[in-house]
């Protein structure tokens, strides 16, 4: 399975688009996520809202390595594609996931919890 559909990486280069004149500033859209990926053998999870439109190779959201200590931040989506949980298998996206709440609200709930809650 791809990491992100067509679809899904036009909604995430769209908000990156709208961010781009407003980071740095006090008018930072606070987005829903559009997709979450996870390591199905790894307890990573990460919740992307946008792609850099100057470096398409950067996302941007809530990321959980299973740590303990999930934070926001950029990822590299080929990195993404090449990384391998310990079992092997791929990260994948959670085709079932729909954002219920903006990523600040998953990062305050991540932060309490220590983890991407369900």
């Amino acid at each position: 399975m791809q990491l992100l559909t067509q679809d899904l990486r036009n909604k995430l280069l769209a908000n990156g688009r709208q961010q781009l004149p407003l980071r740095g500033t006090d008018g930072e859209i606070d987005f829903m996520p559009v997709v979450k990926l996870f390591t199905p053998d790894a307890g990573a999870t990460w919740l992307l809202t946008e792609i850099d439109p100057d470096d398409p190779d950067i996302a941007f959201g809530l990321c959980d390595l299973g740590l303990g200590c999930p934070e926001l931040g950029s990822v590299s989506l080929s990195e993404l594609s090449a990384l391998r949980g310990r079992l092997g298998l791929p990260v994948e996206r959670d085709r079932h996931f729909r954002a219920n709440k903006p990523l600040s609200a998953y990062a305050s709930d991540a932060q309490r919890l220590g983890r991407i809650g369900g």
